[in-house]
């Protein structure tokens, strides 16, 4: 199971995306910020501002300059686990 999404794989980079829970499920392991701030209804310039200030809903990973966002996390946030 890989532990980030490409940009041909992620959904949250698809206007118009409807996030079931099965949709969140099957992104993995980790995705990118823009895709869970896009699942909670956060703005991506918001979300990135909110996760600069340790503010964003969900725990994140920091690997250099990149967050990622466990889905675990998301999942547990919207009670879905």
């Amino acid at each position: 199971m890989s532990t980030t999404t490409s940009d041909e794989h992620t959904p949250g980079r698809v206007k118009g995306q409807v996030w079931t829970i099965d949709a969140v499920r099957d992104l993995g392991v980790t995705t990118d910020v823009e895709t869970a701030a896009a699942i909670l209804g956060i703005g991506r310039t918001k979300a990135y501002a909110l996760a600069k200030t340790n503010e964003f809903p969900v725990r994140l990973l920091r690997i250099g300059r990149r967050y990622l966002v466990p889905v675990q996390a998301i999942l547990k946030l919207l009670a879905a686990e």
